[in-house]
């Protein structure tokens, strides 16, 4: 098949890319290079089966003959990180939502297979855990820039399903939840390779608030096996949002301890409050992030998801960064 994966120079992108090439698919990495390397698809250098297209998902034009050009579509461009979300907001929202709006249009006007990666973010601050497809969501105030990425990421699901509800575009939601693995940086926040940096020069291990504060982190090779089953064979997940992700939870404190333990490093763990980290108080967190995925276990051929999404080892998983 020919594939077009946009923001294919991503963390998420390059991995998928090297999935779907080593299938045997020709694709195509649309990607900006603003958040996204030409470091993450370094392997396929040189490879006839994969081609990088430098280019924005706000080009319409460009947009439109790549994915007539394609066979499937998936749509990975966004935003990256708390960092850039807090800091720029406007392109935050503008991004996300015009971007999806002009992907999906050309993927509906060719009636192309599409899926859309949102995230679990749209969860908002819900306290009910695991959390489920169809929990409601709790945002907050709009004062809080956090919750800019939040909706907009939820409208691109609205967008979506009200394609396949119209017109029966072939399209997958995919909440993803933490993915961490070999190439993510900590540049723009994520907290795996910016507790690793630290610990590997020395210098403290910053844990926000209390640290008490859990995530749960799926290898990203994991990731993009689910996200390559649901969309190229898996027909029964068209108009469905489907969590991807990891049910163990981890608190900071821990992840923190665990990979001093790992590195052998003398790095001290302290703790900043949120004001302190982000200055102006544009943050707000989520006490946990724990996704159900008996949905995605149910809509895979075989039933199943990849061994290292239900049974994590974290001292692995650091290993690979």
């Amino acid at each position: 098949m020919k594939i077009l994966v946009t923001g294919g120079c991503g963390f998420v992108g390059g991995h998928l890319c090297e999935l779907l090439v080593a299938k045997g698919h020709q694709v195509v990495a649309l990607d900006n290079l603003l958040t996204g390397s030409l470091q993450n698809v370094a392997a396929l250098k040189g490879n006839a089966a994969f081609r990088f297209v430098k280019g924005d998902v706000m080009d319409a034009k460009k947009v439109d003959r790549l994915v007539k050009e394609a066979d499937a579509v998936f749509h990975l461009a966004s935003i990256v990180g708390v960092k850039l979300v807090i800091d720029e907001p406007v392109k935050t929202i503008e991004t996300i939502a015009e971007g999806t709006r002009i992907v999906l249009a050309a993927c509906r006007k060719y009636m192309k297979k599409v899926l859309v990666t949102s995230t679990s973010e749209v969860y908002g601050k819900g306290i009910r855990v695991p959390f489920t497809e169809d929990d409601d969501t709790v945002l907050g105030a709009t004062s809080i820039r956090r919750w800019a990425y939040s909706n907009a990421k939820a409208m691109d699901e609205f967008l979506a399903l009200a394609h396949y509800h119209e017109a029966k575009l072939p399209v997958v939601v995919v909440r993803l939840f933490n993915t961490v693995g070999p190439r993510q940086t900590g540049m723009y926040g994520m907290v795996v390779p910016r507790f690793v940096k630290a610990a590997l020069e020395g210098r403290d291990i910053t844990v926000y608030d209390n640290g008490k504060q859990s995530r749960c982190f799926c290898h990203v090779a994991d990731v993009v096996k689910a996200l390559e089953k649901l969309l190229l064979h898996t027909p029964k997940a068209y108009g469905q949002v489907i969590n991807i992700g990891n049910p163990t939870e981890i608190t900071m404190n821990a992840l923190a301890k665990t990979i001093k333990a790992q590195l052998k490093s003398k790095s001290k763990i302290v703790h900043i409050s949120y004001a302190e980290a982000y200055n102006d108080g544009g943050f707000e967190d989520m006490r946990r992030r724990v996704p159900s995925i008996e949905k995605a276990k149910k809509m895979l051929a075989d039933g199943k998801l990849p061994e290292g999404v239900h049974h994590p080892s974290y001292d692995v998983l650091i290993a690979f960064l």
